[in-house]
């Protein structure tokens, strides 16, 4: 059916992606040396309690009709920032786009001033460049007479700081959660 050529080419572009992704998984997640112990029995029992390592019964137990997905719902930034706003109505949300807007809003005091609240996620970890928000004010003299502007002031920080924060003790939480102490296999002599 296939020549010996043919058929170690279609192994090799089978096993391919499989190894490029292994190394770019190395490059991309390089630990820093001081923070690992340097004998490797309390490297990996390190690795293992941190949820790092691979279990094969984990790994067994999850494909036998388990109903636990990850979504949005795993990443630490973006649960905390739907907490944050969660007061607000929502005009778009897009997890896989990394957007959340908002509608406009008025607390009802002032019914000719509202905000409106954008959230872009620049990357997934918990840091202060992570997230781009933008507050919006706009102002109505008269129904048809309205005047928007961007408002980068303090509500903007706030919102920053309290997003960070939350996200920063749901981190710790998921983290103490998936903490398993690890039982090294015992070997016969």
């Amino acid at each position: 059916m296939f020549s010996k050529k043919t058929l170690k080419l279609l192994i090799f572009i089978c096993i391919l992606p499989f190894l490029l992704n292994s190394c770019s998984d190395l490059i991309a997640n390089r630990g820093d040396a001081r923070k690992s112990p340097p004998n490797p029995e309390l490297r990996v029992k390190k690795n293992m309690e941190e949820g790092r390592g691979f279990r094969l019964m984990d790994a067994v137990n999850k494909t036998r009709g388990s109903t636990n997905f990850e979504f949005a719902s795993s990443n630490e930034l973006w649960r905390a920032s739907l907490d944050a706003i969660d007061f607000m109505p929502l005009s778009s949300v897009n997890y896989s786009g990394g957007i959340i807007i908002t509608d406009w809003y008025s607390n009802n005091q002032d019914s000719n001033e509202s905000i409106k609240i954008t959230i872009r996620f620049l990357t997934n970890e918990i840091r202060s460049d992570a997230l781009d928000i933008k507050v919006f004010r706009k102002n109505c003299k008269t129904i048809n007479k309205c005047k928007i502007s961007e408002n980068a002031g303090q509500l903007t920080k706030e919102l920053k700081s309290k997003i960070l924060k939350t996200a920063k003790i749901y981190q710790k939480q998921n983290k103490d959660k998936n903490f398993k102490p690890y039982d090294p296999p015992k070997l016969e002599n």
